[in-house]
């Protein structure tokens, strides 16, 4: 039993389920409170939720809910989250590649492989610098635009900076406005460093440090690199023309701006649904479209071992891979001049099948839980928790208690069950000293 609890893949939730047990508990403090009295359960525990599992769905307004300690404290469980996620993703990886005994690792994979369990103390401390840099440049272009432009203070537009970088790139999305970033939807000195921060923050440890050794020589990048780089730009490009061709005359989002606002909008909007949380027009006011085109891409997400939540491009594009292998009828699915294991082809089909299950399960509870709540509604409302994007139609602060339950449920389940589920299928392989007869089902 004791074995069994500190197998990596069951220490993972048990460490963020600690983290939210404790920061709901000082959540519940009066001085994290703006008004006299201590949060309601409910509250601190749907917050200190969202900030550990980086997700930014709110149920009341972090900008005047909450005392200067509070947010203080949103910062703090958010920067823990986000490190621990990469951290322990990173890591849960490099495990799972020694367990599964890649002794014939992929030859640009085994020359460029620098990380491993063994140093263990400069990975992490890789991670934290790489945290520090991107999100120390963030704050001081959006602090130094809070005070220039703005005319804030010195020491509040540096809070304000601090904030919401660290908010950027660990893709929380908590925001100190009331209407997150609407008010500066023509800003590119606000919009583009958090922007850049989400996208940062997205990709995931493994990728950046290999695009930093190898971004002249993409030809050795990994295939997982290509997969996180190339999928993420499709995706990117496929999203931002969607949604400027889909809201561009929408009176309620992006109808009342300029051509270049338009497009940095759709561009920031775009970038948001990969696990950001941000938004500088009002979701709520989307055509059921565009809801439609930011589930799908909220559901698949940003990239492994990264902030961003979802089922990971890797597992979405692989899937894909898969799909057109067995519709040309090949033998082996194929990536560049790379052969995919069946185990990991396994995975994927899993990771996806369970995020499926899950987000139709949450909706179908939100529906059954909050009356008045559109099918759309519902569906974006539980894949933005389950993908920990923190994107809202607006129905999150009015919903039961018990529906707001589901969505903390399913941010935790979002972001660590997908890694916990993914790392103990491959730490727990087994092979049969026996093969049973086989048999083909008839499929399709």
């Amino acid at each position: 039993m004791r074995r069994s609890l500190q197998h990596p893949a069951r220490l993972v939730p048990l460490a963020f389920l600690g983290a939210v047990v404790v920061g709901t508990l000082l959540m519940m403090l009066p001085a994290a409170r703006a008004e006299p009295g201590t949060t309601p359960l409910i509250t601190a525990l749907f917050t200190a939720t969202s900030a550990v599992c980086v997700t930014g769905l709110a149920v009341v307004d972090t900008a005047t809910y909450w005392s200067g300690f509070g947010q203080v404290l949103l910062t703090v469980l958010t920067q823990i989250g986000g490190f621990g996620i990469m951290a322990m993703a990173t890591l849960l990886a490099l495990l799972v590649s020694q367990r599964l005994g890649l002794r014939s690792r992929l030859m640009a994979q085994a020359e460029d492989a620098t990380l491993r369990l063994g140093d263990v103390r400069r990975v992490l401390g890789r991670i934290a610098l790489t945290m520090l840099v991107f999100e120390s440049a963030t704050a001081l272009v959006v602090g130094g635009r809070f005070w220039q432009e703005y005319d804030y203070p010195p020491g509040k537009a540096a809070w304000y900076g601090v904030f919401h970088a660290v908010q950027a790139f660990n893709n929380a999305g908590f925001a100190l406005f009331s209407d997150s970033l609407v008010g500066f939807v023509d800003d590119p000195w606000i919009c583009v460093p958090l922007t850049l921060a989400v996208i940062a923050g997205s990709v995931g440890f493994p990728v950046l440090f290999e695009l930093f050794r190898l971004y002249r020589r993409p030809s050795r990048w990994s295939t997982h690199t290509r997969l996180t780089v190339v999928g993420g730009l499709v995706l990117m490009a496929f999203g931002f023309v969607a949604v400027l061709a889909l809201e561009w005359s929408n009176p309620r989002t992006l109808g009342p701006l300029g051509v270049g606002e338009k497009m940095l909008a759709a561009f920031f909007q775009d970038a948001m649904t990969r696990s950001g949380g941000f938004n500088t027009v009002d979701v709520g006011g989307f055509h059921t479209e565009t809801l439609a085109v930011s589930t799908g891409l909220m559901f698949i997400g940003g990239g492994s071992a990264g902030t961003a939540g979802g089922i990971k491009l890797t597992t979405f594009f692989l899937l894909a891979f898969v799909i057109l292998a067995e519709l040309r009828g090949e033998p082996d699915v194929v990536i560049g001049n790379r052969r995919i294991a069946e185990s990991t082809q396994r995975q994927a089909m899993t990771v996806a099948l369970l995020g499926v299950g899950l987000v139709a399960a949450g909706t179908l509870g939100l529906l059954e839980t909050a009356d008045g709540v559109s099918f759309e509604a519902a569906l974006f409302e539980v894949t933005s928790a389950f993908a920990t994007v923190g994107l809202s139609t607006g129905i999150t602060p009015g919903l039961p208690p018990d529906a707001q339950t589901i969505l903390v449920i399913l941010m935790f389940i979002g972001r660590v069950g997908t890694i916990a589920v993914g790392s103990a299928i491959a730490l727990n392989t087994r092979h049969r000293l026996y093969r049973y007869p086989e048999e083909r089902p008839i499929v399709g």
